[in-house]
């Protein structure tokens, strides 16, 4: 994806070229016509890693990208929402449970040379208070994994990856760490 991907402003329409404003460091698109700065940021994706009996949920993706492949149910959070309202809320939609949060495990994001995608994934683990385990909007299957049986080459990103690992790590997973079914 291209670091500047679009072509109008998003204020009045005029066409945006790459020029350095004189009070920053690097060139920005700025409109023609109306001099509005359009600053592209990393999109914000918030999720959880939510745990029952010390086994992780992973849902199985049904959409690009990542189609087919595991993540830890997570999604965009929308404007009128905080990141862990929005972590609660996509858990709820691809898993269908119901979570509390416990801890932000941490914040994942990648420069452009390795990852396709500007976005800033926020993890938070989550312990499952309510619900019925099922594939949601966004998922093809979802399942509770032991750290042991989680399917590592079918893992749809690498804040997935980086994730799991930090939980495994983390002091509120048992020392010896998920206990196996």
């Amino acid at each position: 994806m291209p670091l500047y991907e679009f072509s109008h402003c998003p204020r009045c329409g005029g066409l945006l070229e790459l020029k350095r404003p004189p009070t920053e460091h690097r060139e920005r698109q700025i409109c023609r016509d109306c001099s509005f700065i359009f600053y592209q940021g990393l999109k914000v994706a918030a999720g959880t890693l939510p745990v029952r009996d010390g086994r992780l949920v992973l849902i199985r993706r049904g959409v690009e990208p990542g189609i087919g492949l595991w993540s830890f149910p997570c999604g965009y959070i929308e404007k009128d929402e905080t990141l862990e309202a929005g972590a609660v809320r996509e858990t709820l939609e691809e898993t269908h449970l119901e979570v509390r949060l416990t801890a932000l495990l941490g914040a994942y994001s990648y420069p452009p040379a390795l990852s396709d995608s500007r976005v800033a994934v926020l993890a938070y683990l989550a312990e499952v208070v309510g619900g019925e385990l099922s594939p949601g909007d966004d998922a093809t299957d979802a399942n509770y994994f032991s750290y042991e049986e989680i399917p590592w080459k079918e893992i749809a990103f690498r804040s997935t990856l980086d994730a799991i690992r930090d939980w495994r790590a983390h002091p509120a997973t048992p020392p010896s760490g998920p206990r196996p079914a």
